[in-house]
């Protein structure tokens, strides 16, 4: 059921970096994504993608990890991503990407958790270096790094406490939750 992926698909940022992402996986993930609706059907996402351990290391260098995570400062070796997805606007085809982007994300990891994989989107990435490592052209621009994996750590939705504090954090034992709003503070009735 789509709900079961959905509740799977969760913000994960340690994996078992042994546990590999064949290429043809990738493709198939993309391939779900060339199929999701475009705006004006102009598809103009482009990807880079990596299963190999330099050019992992070279986009993992790039990346900014857990915002509220202040005393953390990513996975350390054997927990990093065992593959990454860079995805990309190809300006010469369209300048904005309208709702593409969030709805191939969300078909690429959706796709990623039926064969027991996990990611991360990153928006915090430094462009610049990544384009030069990439040797990508002009014509494209960086809009997100997905990163993906065997999910090593555990993920907890719970609801959102009487503070209203919407910020995830990692308890003693590593686990991380995540404090969601509740379905009826989401609809407006009038």
């Amino acid at each position: 059921m789509i709900r079961d992926l959905v509740l799977k698909n969760r913000t994960y940022r340690t994996f078992y970096q042994n546990e590999k992402i064949t290429m043809n996986t990738l493709k198939e993930l993309i391939d779900l994504a060339r199929v999701t609706s475009s705006g004006m059907n102009m598809q103009s996402l482009k990807y880079v993608l990596s299963n190999s351990e330099d050019k992992n290391e070279k986009i993992f260098n790039t990346l900014k990890w857990a915002g509220y995570l202040k005393d953390w400062d990513g996975p350390t070796e054997g927990e990093k991503p065992s593959a990454y997805i860079v995805m990309l606007q190809d300006l010469t085809l369209s300048k904005n990407s309208l709702w593409d982007s969030g709805l191939a994300a969300q078909s690429i990891l959706l796709g990623a958790v039926e064969k027991g994989f996990g990611g991360c989107m990153f928006g915090n990435v430094d462009r610049k270096t990544l384009a030069e490592e990439l040797q990508l052209g002009e014509e494209y621009s960086i809009i997100m790094v997905i990163a993906l994996g065997k999910p090593k750590e555990v993920v907890k939705l719970e609801p959102l406490s009487q503070s209203g504090d919407i910020k995830y954090y990692r308890d003693e034992d590593g686990v991380h939750h995540v404090p969601k709003r509740a379905l009826e503070d989401l609809i407006l009735d009038k």
